[in-house]
């Protein structure tokens, strides 16, 4: 596989960047990441000519638009529409070009509201899901019924993976449309700076998570695009939950910030819990994740001071 020429959508992004170097760093030389600035991938036209000038032999599809729950309220229309086009399209071309693998990111967003945890991968259609994503990751989750009918149709070899929410270095940090670790960093970071007494946080705080820090992330997707060939729908992610008030807490800890928390419960929690069963990716490609979430929060606070 190190010889074959591997094209990562949405390359040049915060994870495309991470998975890059992990490839790269085990000797694979044919590995493209490409941006949006070069082909956007909602126009068919420029997803022909992507396969035309790329000439891929394996399509790792990370391209997508996301935002957290403000941008997911304000945009449902255009996420579905450009995640919805983006993945189709890619996949049917992919196919109807004879490539060897499309490796298909999904989201956490399409499991169902009330997914008891940890979210086991049979938990997928028993409900819908949360209203303030649900536009998003249903579109997300069209590949996975795509990948299935086309492995059993034309037998073509597509995967679906589901990451959980990723954090890191090179992150997000755009308080219109950040997830919440680093739109947190940045509210510590900014009230440090300012010598502020407090911050708003959205919510009740009672919601939970669980965090994928990105360098684990990059290396689960590298093993699921070697070793991984079932379009059945493989979890990836840490296997823990903390809720939201505990994560403010430790990010308050970890940014020195000494003023308080207060909580606007007018604003939604989204997803009550979030947590991974992640058994199969441990079982199927070998993949446990290694990056403790303190360690993790103190490289991305690093970086994002770094940048200031």
């Amino acid at each position: 596989m190190k010889d074959k020429r591997i094209v990562i959508t949405g390359g040049t992004g915060f994870l495309g960047q991470c998975l890059t170097g992990n490839f790269t760093k085990r000797g694979y030389g044919n590995i493209f990441p490409v941006s949006h600035s070069e082909y956007d991938l909602v126009r068919l036209h420029d997803i022909r000519r992507f396969y035309d000038d790329m000439k891929p032999d394996i399509v790792i599809h990370l391209a997508a638009r996301v935002g957290g729950i403000g941008f997911n309220q304000e945009n449902p229309a255009t996420l579905f529409y450009e995640n919805l086009m983006m993945g189709v399209q890619l996949l049917h071309e992919g196919y109807l070009r004879g490539i060897e693998k499309f490796v298909a990111i999904g989201t956490i967003c399409a499991y169902p509201k009330f997914t008891p945890a940890p979210f086991r991968e049979s938990d997928l259609w028993n409900g819908y899901p949360e209203e303030t994503n649900a536009p998003y990751g249903l579109a997300k989750k069209m590949m996975l019924v795509q990948s299935q009918a086309y492995r059993r149709q034309y037998g073509f070899n597509s995967i679906f993976l589901l990451p959980v929410n990723l954090y890191g270095p090179g992150d997000n940090f755009d308080p219109w449309s950040s997830h919440v670790i680093p739109a947190l960093i940045k509210k510590c970071d900014d009230a440090v700076r300012n010598n502020a007494k407090e911050i708003v946080v959205w919510g009740t705080g009672e919601a939970t998570r669980e965090f994928f820090y990105v360098e684990d992330a990059a290396e689960a997707i590298r093993l699921a695009t070697e070793r991984y060939n079932s379009s059945e729908a493989m979890n990836l992610g840490a296997g823990f939950e903390i809720s939201i008030r505990e994560l403010a807490e430790l990010i308050v800890e970890l940014t020195g910030f000494e003023g308080r928390i207060v909580w606007d419960k007018t604003k939604p929690d989204g997803q009550p819990r979030r947590m991974l069963d992640t058994s199969r990716a441990l079982q199927e490609v070998g993949f446990k994740a290694k990056t403790d979430l303190r360690e993790g929060l103190k490289i991305t606070i690093d970086w994002h001071r770094g940048k200031l």
